[in-house]
């Protein structure tokens, strides 16, 4: 026996691994990316969209994956060469994921501790200067390290103190800790004047806005929000017990998601219209340039007070989100490194912190030294390209690979066996012509959509 057999970690009880799987998919996604397409395309429209697809696409391949995971007891790699030492690239490729995303979203980790901090030590009118302050944080040949540092050293001590330690404590703390911020977030703006208007712009249905580009926007977000084609969810499978019902604990991930991306709707599209007298400041801005940029102009219009304190726990609450989803980044690496290559976990824990730390090195110099650099054209960067290698062409890759595996070699009725362990599973028929059919040919799309929009093929 290995000794990461030995010492392969578990789960508390179901809740553990439904609190976990959903402080994987809440990051930093459904804090500057959601509210961004809500208000694009049509508030209320976009969201009904989502949900639909949630529930049935996120759902399915969440209940595949974690499935796989629990069925087979390990992570990625070894889940699919269980199967037969030639599926094992499948889990190669979705293995390659996390190492891929950890470093540079430790980079974006870092940026969102800076600006928490920021509130406190700068003051609010520091930070509202038209990305004058963002800019010269992030170009900083040391600053920009250190808050990089700052963010994985805390997300390495969570992993370090283990499954039930570490992981399920932080979640068990950091995850209704969001949730309460976010709601007492949403109560105070949507109580300021003019704010009612922007909820509505938000959650009222404009139906003349659904459009095929509506419904890709909605499924990809969906896709890469939930945590999905990265050897997560296999991983966080494989730790989780017989007893517990695998249907019921992917539907409450897939709640949480949902629930998090609509407060952070409630709490940025109605503080822009209270700012700016309407919601296009949003709909026209998306990630950092939202988060980093716009949202401390809107924050610094309430006034110096309301300012630091709104922003600072704004900034904490997305902060929690992006430390819970690097932790299962770092776990899953672990994890893989454990099974593959039969390390104890703090041998391949050790190996994950070097690697992260000094691939997020590298990434980080895109931004001041190796700013020359610019590989997926004018005012690129390196973060952009490992984002792009991992969001728009390996993670649909793998997403289709895997459906084609369960759907067509290894059969769904495989993983269905493994659902029924625990309960009934009633919506058998559907799900299996989900991974079969629709699913793959939605993966598809998503695919050529996402990497037609990196070369002006199609906008998004």
């Amino acid at each position: 026996m290995s000794s990461s057999t030995q010492e392969r970690s578990s789960w508390s009880g179901k809740w553990a691994f439904i609190l976990a799987g959903a402080a994987s998919a809440v990051g930093l996604g459904n804090m500057w990316r959601f509210p961004y397409l809500a208000a694009k395309y049509g508030g209320g429209t976009f969201i009904l969209t989502y949900l639909i697809l949630v529930f049935t696409f996120g759902v399915t391949l969440l209940l595949l994956e974690c499935a796989l995971g629990r069925r087979t007891g390990l992570s990625a790699i070894g889940a699919f060469r269980h199967f037969g030492k030639k599926f094992a690239f499948i889990g190669v490729l979705a293995s390659a994921v996390p190492f891929i995303i950890a470093p540079y979203y430790s980079i974006i980790g870092g940026w969102v501790t800076k600006y928490t901090f920021a509130y406190l030590m700068n003051g609010p009118a520091a930070l509202a200067d038209d990305g004058k302050f963002f800019t010269s944080f992030i170009s900083s040949p040391v600053e920009s390290f250190v808050w990089m540092a700052v963010f994985m050293i805390v997300v390495f001590i969570i992993v370090g103190l283990g499954v039930d330690g570490g992981i399920e404590r932080a979640n068990l703390v950091m995850m209704p800790a969001l949730i309460v911020m976010a709601i007492a977030l949403v109560v105070y703006i949507i109580s300021m004047p003019g704010a009612m208007s922007g909820v509505a712009y938000y959650l009222i249905p404009d139906v003349a806005k659904f459009s095929p580009e509506l419904f890709v926007s909605a499924l990809g977000q969906m896709f890469y929000s939930l945590s999905l084609a990265m050897g997560i969810m296999i991983t966080y499978g494989s730790y989780l017990d017989k007893k517990s019902s695998l249907p019921h604990s992917v539907a409450n991930i897939g709640m949480f998601d949902l629930g998090v991306s609509i407060l952070a709707g409630l709490m940025i599209v109605p503080a822009a219209f209270v700012a700016m007298g309407s919601g296009e400041a949003v709909a026209a801005k998306s990630g950092p340039s939202l988060m980093f940029i716009t949202l401390p102009k809107v924050f610094e219009s309430m006034g110096p007070q309301v300012a630091t304190v709104i922003g600072f726990l704004f900034f904490l609450l997305v902060a929690f989100a992006a430390i819970t989803s690097a932790i299962s980044l770092i776990e899953t690496m672990t994890s893989i490194i454990m099974d593959g290559k039969g390390y104890s976990r703090k041998k391949a824990f050790t190996i994950t912190c070097v690697f992260t730390f000094v691939m997020g090195i590298f990434i980080n110099l895109g931004f001041n030294g190796l700013s020359f650099f610019q590989p997926l054209g004018k005012g690129s960067t390196i973060l952009d390209l490992f984002d792009f290698v991992s969001n728009s062409v390996l993670m649909p890759i793998v997403a289709v690979l895997t459906l084609v595996f369960v759907g067509w070699i290894v059969k769904p009725k495989t993983l269905i066996d493994e659902i029924e362990v625990s309960a009934p599973f009633k919506l058998q028929a559907a799900w299996s012509v989900m991974v079969k059919y629709i699913a793959p040919v939605l993966v598809i799309v998503i695919m050529v959509a996402y990497v037609g929009a990196q070369f002006g093929v199609f906008k998004f």
